[in-house]
């Protein structure tokens, strides 16, 4: 009997430790402006942190801010960090489908300067939040935004380093030597058939030759979006999730900014929202 109310109170312990570390993160929209565009952020943050925190842009996919990017952002909240979910096309605007999405995404991609703008607008915002230690700013970017995040390391921004998950490589405004501050993380799949071995091969050859202290991981088998459940379970298609390989970059992701800015204090995590100890993490 003792044992059994044990196990209860241990149990009822756990549930309250997660509904706190729940409550805590806080979401809000922030709006700002680049030029004449109005521009609409999500920003996440821990709302029982003491003192300032290190900030971490994210940046979305090719249809826009949507939940999965204000999910990652919750997510790094969730470990500590203040997250502020990039607007990269404008308040409210969100592709209704691929070739509208493409038609957004390549309005950037075809001018670089106003993609590195309109990332650079967001970072002056997360720098200038009252909960953020300007010393201490990174960015991670899914597909397109993996792209956007590289272009913002190649612009020389104040940023301690970024992280591209299955994201486009080239850049017709490659890196100079001595001007890129970030560290650079790069985390790809094997089969993803939008990044040729070719262009790996030349985003490699580029870091090194402008001084860049980067890696590439590489998931075998992994396509593109393989973060994105939403990308469904047919790597056929050449888009679809692979929950070992987001698990892996995600954890990769994590170690990747602490060498960087130390572990933040947070609302520890209940065990059933950590990812499981396997081997075969990066």
């Amino acid at each position: 009997m003792v044992k059994r109310l044990m196990i209860w109170v241990f149990g009822m312990v756990m549930l309250m430790g997660f509904a706190q570390a729940q409550a805590a993160v806080k979401a809000e929209a922030v709006e700002y402006a680049h030029g004449d565009t109005v521009l609409e952020g999500y920003l996440a943050y821990d709302e029982t942190a003491q003192g300032p925190r290190p900030g971490i842009l994210v940046v979305h996919e090719w249809k826009g801010l949507g939940d999965y990017t204000k999910r990652r952002a919750r997510q790094l909240a969730e470990l500590g960090y203040v997250a502020l979910a990039v607007d990269m096309y404008g308040k409210g605007v969100y592709a209704k489908d691929h070739e509208e999405a493409a038609k957004l995404s390549g309005a950037l991609r075809n001018d670089r300067e106003l993609m590195r703008g309109r990332i650079l607008a967001a970072l002056n915002v997360l720098k200038n939040h009252p909960r953020v230690d300007a010393g201490r700013l990174g960015a991670i970017g899914y597909c397109f935004g993996g792209m956007a995040v590289l272009e913002l390391a190649r612009s020389g921004a104040d940023v301690a380093g970024v992280v591209s998950f299955h994201g486009m490589l080239s850049t017709p405004v490659p890196a100079q030597p001595g001007v890129v501050k970030a560290k650079v993380l790069v985390c790809r799949g094997s089969a993803d058939p939008f990044v040729t071995p070719e262009e790996v091969a030349a985003f490699e050859k580029e870091m090194r030759d402008a001084g860049v202290d980067y890696r590439v991981i590489t998931y075998e088998g992994a396509v593109h979006s393989f973060t994105v459940p939403e990308a469904g379970d047919d790597p056929s298609k050449g888009v679809a999730y692979d929950p070992e390989a987001d698990r892996r970059s995600w954890k990769a992701l994590q170690e990747f900014f602490q060498a960087l800015f130390g572990k933040p204090a947070s609302v520890p995590l209940p065990l059933s929202k950590l990812p499981p100890i396997r081997s075969t993490y990066t």
